[in-house]
């Protein structure tokens, strides 16, 4: 039998008996990589839009008072069409994507971005070839995490204004 060095072992140990670590690396996550893990998931069918099952996998990516929209507007539809009825990362109902790009966040230093604790990430693309532009807006939580804030559609409307029309 193989023996662990000492070293390695107190390693093991000292990383797995501590929680908080592994939520210390979620919570100094970017916007931009948010956006990017948003976009894989959705993309991969496993995405926190119209899914009942984990209300954990909203409140991952969104404000609290945003995560509640969402979740309330997939329970309330019952596997039908809800306020969403659209993909709500292309602003589309069928999407044909080519060129898709995430820009690098926006920061407060910018004074064009606002505040310290805000930012805004820019995704391009061209859906059926026409060119699309979607900018999630970040807030952060009392924890200090990044959460998107809402969603801004090429239209010039946004994610909380959908539902508000409802």
């Amino acid at each position: 039998m193989k023996r662990i060095p000492a070293a390695c072992a107190f390693l093991f140990l000292a990383v797995s008996a501590s929680p908080g670590l592994a939520q210390s690396k979620t919570k100094t996550l970017g916007p931009d990589a948010i956006v990017k893990n948003l976009y894989q998931v959705q993309n991969a069918g496993s995405g926190p839009f119209f899914q009942t099952r984990n209300r954990a996998l909203v409140d991952r990516y969104f404000m609290k008072d945003l995560a509640d929209l969402i979740w309330k507007d997939a329970v309330h539809a019952k596997g039908e069409v809800g306020a969403l009825d659209f993909d709500p990362l292309y602003a589309s109902q069928d999407p044909q994507i080519s060129d898709f790009k995430i820009s690098e966040s926006g920061w407060a230093a910018d004074a064009k971005f606002g505040p310290e604790d805000k930012a805004i990430v820019e995704v391009t693309f061209k859906n059926s070839g026409k060119k699309q532009r979607v900018a999630f807006a970040f807030d952060q939580d009392k924890s200090g995490a990044w959460k998107i804030f809402d969603i801004r559609y090429p239209d010039n409307t946004s994610l909380r204004e959908v539902f508000a029309s409802q």
